[in-house]
This record gives C-alpha cells, structure tokens and sequence, in this order.
C-alpha cells in the first residue's frame, strides 16, 4: 500500500499571509484568489495529514482536517480592527466522547506560529470542577506542570485579579485557582514551521499533552461529589 503523502508548510502559504497582511483588503484579495486557493489546499492537505497522524495516539471527534480548518474570512461586526481577512492559518481538533476532554488548537503565522492545548473556555460548572479540585489537590496538578515547563507555556490565559467567589484568598493554591482559563502553549519559529516534517513536529508537541489532558479528565470525569458521569 502506498504512503500518505507528507504535505508541509511551503513558502508559498507563508508569503501569501505576508502578502496579505501588507494589502489586506477585498480587491488585492479577490485579484489574489487563486494563490489564496493553493495556499489553502496546501493547508488541508497539512492539516489532514496531521490528523492522521494524532488518530495514532488520541480519539478525535473532527472529521477532517478541513474541518478543523478555521475561516480566513475576519468577522467584523463586533471587532475593532476592521480589516476583512485573517492573516494566519489556524484551526483546532476536539477530542471525543465525554471522558476524552480538551482540544487541540494551531496557529501558523509568520513571526508567531503557536499550538496549544487545553480548556480555552470551560463552561461554569467545569470550571468549578476544576477550582473545587485545585483547592483538594493542587500539589498533584504543580507536579504535571512542572515535568512539562521545560516545553511549554504553563496557563497562558486569563486570570482573575482576586479570588473567585467561595474560595478563601489565602489558599495556596489561589495562585491556579484564579485562573479562568487551563491550557498550556509551545511556540515555532518559521524555520520550524517550513520544515517538510513540521506535520510531525507538531503531532509531537499536541501528544506532549496528553498526561495534563488525561489529569484534567480525570478531574471532570465527575461531579463536586466525586460521582462519575456515567452515573450522573
């Protein structure tokens, strides 16, 4: 049986976001939409392979990489910045069933390619799940972030300035609990991105997560009783 294909990230989808970002405007892009469309099947075809290859350690409910491929077109409407296209590449896999919790997000952008993985925005009763087991057993959760400091950036996202209602102040493990968002990062360089092996590199960096992810699935596997789902 032959191989599947290793598509990469070529100079070609890089410079067109760089294009893009210099004339970003309906015209330039319309004249441009050819270019555009090969960058894009260069991007589903990354992106297909990328999920072929994170079938081989993890369940993913996506159903393709083109699926998981977010719009380049910008939503204007309640923004602020009004110009009309993305200038990267980004798109995420969600994990499946309810056991299998968290998702896997990627951002290709010359300058600030990223990928990321975690909780970007768990809804009320999850995030007092996770609140409610910082404040039981913090020491268990440092100890998977450190082994993972030396790759990645440990809870990027936003933070209560104060303490969240019901929670005391001085609690030492205010410092995780405040935070309003779980997910950690690891950042590429351009020469990283345009590697023809990327597709692997960045399989490796979303398959690093996975001891924080099977932790925080643990964690949400139950309610503030400790029941399971299953039994909910």
């Amino acid at each position: 049986m032959k191989s599947p294909a290793q598509p990469a990230v070529s100079p070609l989808v890089f410079k067109f976001l760089k294009d893009l970002g210099k004339n970003n405007n309906r015209i330039w892009f319309n004249a441009q939409k050819n270019t555009y469309l090969a960058a894009h099947n260069q991007m589903i075809a990354f992106a297909d392979r990328l999920l072929l290859e994170m079938h081989k350690h993890d369940l993913i409910e996506t159903v393709s990489g083109k699926k998981s491929l977010y719009r380049i077109y910008a939503d204007i409407r309640f923004s602020k910045a009004k110009t009309p296209y993305h200038t990267y590449w980004s798109g995420s896999f969600k994990r499946a069933t309810q056991q299998l919790r968290g998702g896997y997000y990627y951002h290709l952008e010359p300058g600030n390619s990223y990928m990321a993985g975690g909780f970007f925005a768990p809804n009320p009763d999850d995030l007092l799940l996770i609140r409610k087991e910082l404040e039981y057993n913090a020491p268990e959760f440092r100890k998977i972030l450190k082994a993972k400091a030396s790759f990645f950036e440990l809870l990027p996202g936003a933070c209560l300035k104060i303490a969240p209602n019901g929670f005391d102040p001085a609690h030492p493990a205010i410092d995780l609990i405040r935070h309003k968002q779980f997910y950690l990062k690891h950042r590429f360089t351009d020469k990283e991105v345009l590697d023809p092996k990327f597709v692997f590199t960045l399989n490796k960096a979303f398959k690093n997560l996975r001891p924080f992810f099977d932790h925080m699935s643990e964690i949400l596997s139950g309610d503030s009783n400790g029941v399971p789902l299953s039994e909910r």
